[in-house]
């Protein structure tokens, strides 16, 4: 699983930044790391030109499950740190919930297996 920290430009997106979200994000997605390719977080401030107001933080996290379109979920706070945490809980959970959802209905199709080979 690779993981890939952006920033917005009101955002200084230094080496122990990106580390420490990195790690954050690596430690909340750990159990589905074989079955994601790609993470890729985004951070934002969105009324930085306002200078302050609550929720103002934005956190957006995509993740990439092999073989399967990419998951996104969005998450706003007053700190970086509780954008960051919100989005990797509401990721964790749309990640239980879809791959919970492909293993039910592997397991209760009705087709007939393909066969190999043709005749």
């Amino acid at each position: 699983m690779q993981i890939q920290i952006r920033t917005g430009h009101n955002i200084e997106g230094h080496e122990a930044l990106a580390s420490h979200f990195t790690g954050v994000v690596e430690e909340s997605l750990s159990r589905f790391s074989d079955r994601l390719t790609n993470v890729d977080v985004h951070l934002s401030d969105e009324n930085s030109d306002k200078k302050g107001g609550s929720d103002d933080m934005r956190c957006m996290i995509e993740a990439r499950l092999t073989g399967y379109q990419p998951l996104a979920v969005t998450n706003q706070a007053e700190t970086l740190d509780q954008a960051v945490d919100g989005a990797a809980e509401k990721l964790t959970h749309l990640l239980e919930h879809t791959l919970g959802r492909l293993e039910h209905q592997a397991s209760h199709r009705t087709d007939p297996p393909l066969s190999s080979s043709v005749q």
